[in-house]
């Protein structure tokens, strides 16, 4: 069990890893959908902050639970924000993408609860 968790963890922190790098690197694509969404402009760096701090959760988590649990807790609500933020903009295509991310970290809980 512990080796799905850590494949499920490694793959939930390098995509999120990802998505964080592009909120810092700040590509024309990803700031035209925040600005299509109403995020504010000023808070990317921070969004990516904050992705960052969970990805970095996640990957500390391997060797303590309570890091884990508190990693994947705040990486699921920032995106189930996601879902919500994108929802509310009325941008219906959009919405399948945060889903992957959130998918994994939900996994990489669960894994990480029935492992301990």
């Amino acid at each position: 069990m512990f080796t799905a968790y850590l494949v499920v963890t490694l793959l939930a922190a390098a995509t999120s890893g990802y998505s964080a790098a592009n909120h810092l690197i700040r590509p024309r694509w990803m700031l035209d959908n925040l600005a299509s969404y109403g995020v504010p402009l000023t808070w990317v760096p921070a969004l990516g902050v904050l992705k960052g701090a969970g990805v970095l959760g996640l990957l500390i988590g391997i060797g303590w639970v309570p890091i884990a649990v508190a990693a994947s807790v705040g990486l699921m609500l920032y995106y189930v924000g996601a879902v919500i933020v994108i929802a509310r903009s009325g941008r219906w295509a959009h919405l399948p993408a945060p889903l992957p991310f959130l998918l994994l970290v939900v996994a990489s809980l669960a894994l990480r609860l029935a492992s301990s």
